[in-house]
């Protein structure tokens, strides 16, 4: 087995490989710190590297398989970790010029849990600044491209750890995400992204601990291994009064089973919440039968989301306002326009605007509860476009469509899929759905009722299972490859 091929084994074969000793830690790391370094200049997916500290780590970890003891789920597996979570010794700098130098002292509880199941810290994965927006550049580091198309955007705001883990840079990763930072990157970059159901994985430390717009998340190249990240990264934890008492073990398992009679309603655009770019559109259409052949039964339906606009939008400008407010007045010159704009939206909210929005938001919920009654899943597309043009801060779409499907050219926009069900509660998934004719992935989005994580991700693996779009590498892999081949046979 070569050393690229190693990086592309799932994240189950890693740690098979590593607790039975056939492939040491120190091996695993150095594969993927090799592989950083071929490929990563050309994606600019991890921004802050620590191959020392890891290789330490991967040697220590090591020793205690030597020594007989206890190993953890993820024992030897390298992840690096999305520039928002804090990271102790680490640089975490938020994607922002405020925080280029910053090193926190202590690690986020996502990151304790990840390196307390036995990975490895590799570096930090990039990010938009202080993660708003769903395209990975800013002033720190710079753009991360995609993989599948360099002059493309990678998605946001967990574009780096997306385009890491398609390029073998990594086989799992952490992220958050409040209006798509899971699913659009993961749509992107054709690997999976899960935004849990609320209180899943508690999120700690937090300036809004009751609220559950943001929620931290796994991302991964399939659907079980992102089953495995999810089970270490979940349960409860005190210091989240949202959390969920769920046993995070029940998240894990063999997830293949019969779909047979699954309930499924089709709505690529949520009914009309934008209109679809024709590729995504043509995309999606073909996996109907895909579903269909798994035995699901499936219905052109959606469920009732008026109000899932103002309820987002109001309460992400409220979050955003109480999270940065003071870092604007002190550094306005150092906030970037839209993120300016998104605080000082908040700062012009009234009692009655964030009252009527949390009022629109509990009829919405009863809504979901009842269409879930008749479903077992909901699918749409997870983003209206393909990648898009890098140089772009966000697209514009197209004017409203056959159907009353709406456009716009604002920051947010072309979010709207994603976050409107951010705004339900409700786990939703990204699972790649295969590509447009120019080669571009296109992700589905499969949404369960609050609670039904697990059989999100059943669903979603049978689906990944039967099409392989995930198997499909990106072409910047390839050229790297043949690349390094060039340079050997000199």
């Amino acid at each position: 087995m070569t050393a690229d091929e190693l990086c592309f084994l799932t994240a189950r074969e890693m740690a098979d490989l590593v607790r039975t000793g056939q492939v040491s830690a120190v091996e695993l790391v150095r594969a993927h710190l090799d592989r950083i370094d071929a490929v990563n200049p050309a994606v600019n997916a991890i921004v802050t590297l620590v191959p020392e500290q890891a290789l330490a780590d991967a040697a220590r970890a090591d020793e205690a398989r030597s020594a007989g003891r206890p190993l953890g789920p993820l024992h030897g597996i390298p992840v690096a970790h999305k520039d928002t979570h804090r990271t102790a010794g680490i640089r975490t700098t938020y994607g922002s010029r405020i925080f280029a130098d910053h090193v926190p002292d202590d690690d986020e509880l996502v990151v304790t849990r990840i390196r307390a199941a036995g990975a490895i810290t590799i570096g930090k994965t990039n990010v938009p600044e202080f993660a708003a927006g769903s395209h990975t550049y800013n002033e720190v580091f710079g753009l991360t491209r995609n993989p599948y198309a360099l002059d493309r955007s990678a998605g946001g705001s967990s574009g780096g750890a997306a385009a890491a883990l398609a390029c073998g840079m990594q086989p799992l990763a952490d992220g958050n995400d409040m209006g798509g930072s899971l699913r659009n990157p993961a749509s992107f970059c054709n690997v999976v992204g899960l935004r849990p159901t609320a209180g899943r994985v508690p999120q700690y430390p937090s300036v809004l601990p009751w609220s559950s717009l943001t929620v931290p998340g796994p991302m991964a190249r399939s659907v079980d291994d992102l089953a495995l990240l999810l089970s270490v990264i979940a349960g409860p934890d005190p210091r989240c009064p949202i959390s969920l008492a769920d046993d995070p073990r029940t998240l894990d398992g063999p997830l293949e089973v019969d779909l047979h009679g699954v309930r499924v309603a089709w709505a690529p655009d949520l009914g009309g919440a934008v209109a679809l770019d024709p590729a995504v559109a043509d995309v999606l259409a073909r996996q109907v039968g895909v579903l269909e052949g798994l035995g699901c039964v499936v219905v052109e339906d959606h469920p009732d989301l008026s109000g899932a606009d103002e309820v987002f939008r109001t309460l992400r400008a409220w979050q955003f306002q109480l999270a940065y407010g003071e870092l604007l007045d002190a550094h306005r010159d150092l906030v970037k326009p839209s993120l300016a704009a998104n605080i000082e939206a908040g700062r012009e909210l009234r009692a009655e605007d964030v009252a009527r929005a949390e009022g629109m938001r509990g009829e919405l919920w009863e809504r979901m509860h009842a269409f879930f009654a008749g479903y077992d899943v909901l699918v749409a597309a997870v983003s209206p476009v393909p990648p898009f043009d890098a140089r772009l801060e966000y697209p514009c779409l197209p004017a409203a469509g056959d159907g009353g499907a709406a456009g716009g050219a604002g920051y947010l926009d072309w979010m709207r899929l994603a976050y409107w069900i951010s705004a339900t509660g409700c786990p939703a998934l990204s699972v790649p759905a295969g590509f447009s004719g120019d080669g571009l992935p296109v992700g589905m989005q499969i949404v369960g009722p609050p609670g039904a994580d697990r059989r999100v991700l059943e669903i979603g693996h049978m689906f990944e299972t039967s099409t392989g779009h995930g198997r499909r590498r990106p072409p910047v892999v390839d050229a790297t490859a043949a690349a390094v081949a060039g340079g050997e046979s000199r």
